[in-house]
């Protein structure tokens, strides 16, 4: 349909108050806010994904459409939640203790948001404790942590065998990723899944709640 194409290409292109424009005229000629999200704002923000993971866009182009996407969403949030839309999954995402940088972090989770998922930021420096209390207490299907240092990616590793010994391993997906962060490490420590992007990140996360 014209109009949820002319919203994805609006997300494309980071056009803020263009997007809230089309969300208001989709509301307004009855469409669903089912309909709204996933027709017209999740395809915009997958094609951004996919071109962002074949470097055809960068960080810039991707924040700039995560806050048209996430800009468009709260527009639409009181209508998912009169029709009970049900989110694709639930994500606690953090940086590790010790690691202060929150970029790469800041635009996984806009885009894991931007994929259907609700995430809860735990922001920088975070306690391996706080992801196991985090997930246990708001349900999550996944842990997330980030980290840019050398210094601090083995404190991922605690937080796997913290998983283990709080009886939620079977429950709760780990994923791992940052600069310095490999397969051979997440194989090595235990976690779920390691993804060297964010477009990745947010794809795998979805596959992951869905085998839950």
């Amino acid at each position: 349909m014209p109009l949820l194409q002319d919203l994805s290409e609006a997300i494309q292109k980071g056009k803020i108050k263009n997007v809230k424009e089309l969300v208001e005229q989709a509301i307004s000629e009855g469409f669903s806010a089912k309909t709204i999200l996933e027709e017209g704002m999740l395809p915009g923000m997958a094609i951004i994904g996919e071109k962002f993971s074949k470097n055809q866009v960068f960080v810039p182009e991707v924040l700039i459409a995560a806050k048209a996407m996430n800009a468009g969403t709260e527009l639409l949030k009181p209508l998912l939640v009169s029709e009970k839309i049900e989110s694709k999954g639930k994500v606690c995402i953090g940086t590790v203790k010790g690691d202060q940088h929150d970029i790469g972090k800041n635009l996984v989770k806009m885009m894991m948001e931007g994929a259907g998922l609700e995430v809860i930021d735990l922001g920088v420096n975070v306690p391996p404790q706080k992801f196991i209390d985090t997930a246990i207490k708001e349900n999550c299907q996944i842990i997330a942590c980030s980290a840019l240092l050398t210094t601090t990616m083995n404190v991922m590793g605690e937080i796997v065998k913290l998983c283990e010994e709080a009886g939620i391993r079977d429950k709760v997906k780990i994923m791992i990723g940052g600069a310095p962060v490999t397969q051979e490490f997440c194989e090595k420590i235990g976690a779920d899944c390691y993804t060297p992007d964010a477009a990745s990140a947010a794809a795998r996360a979805v596959e992951l709640c869905a085998s839950i």
